[in-house]
């Protein structure tokens, strides 16, 4: 039998310094990798905490037509979804750490969630399941 997954996601950064200050700073993913490749290209991934499978490849941009990608990855969409077994509490943290939310939470059929922003514009999904 096969067994398939989504190793990683690239998400366009500015740079990854910047970027690993936020995700690992402020939203407190580990630092899985950080590979340098050459004088401008690293191979960056973060995860959030005991996540096993589906990582973030902080990818930085490589001329005008990515760099006008950052952001907008899915054209002013939610672009990721963070997943978590305690709402209140994460929502609290994150908002400690200085994460932008764009809502305050709300309550619906498919679980608790909350819009935030990331600093190069891409929004998410705080959501726990109901």
């Amino acid at each position: 039998m096969t067994h398939q997954f989504l190793s990683a996601i690239s998400v366009v950064v500015p740079d990854y310094d910047e970027a690993l200050e936020f995700y690992v700073g402020q939203l407190g993913f580990d630092l899985i990798e950080d590979t340098t490749l050459s004088q401008t290209k690293r191979w960056v991934l973060v995860a959030p905490p005991r996540s096993t499978e589906t990582r973030l490849l902080l990818a930085k941009t490589d001329g005008p037509r990515q760099s006008e990608a950052i952001g907008n990855q899915t054209g002013g969409r939610v672009f990721l979804f963070l997943q978590t077994d305690d709402f209140e509490r994460d929502h609290r943290k994150l908002i400690s750490n200085g994460v932008s939310f764009l809502e305050e939470p709300r309550h619906e059929s498919y679980g608790t969630v909350a819009v935030f922003q990331d600093p190069f514009g891409n929004k998410w999904d705080l959501i726990e399941p109901s």
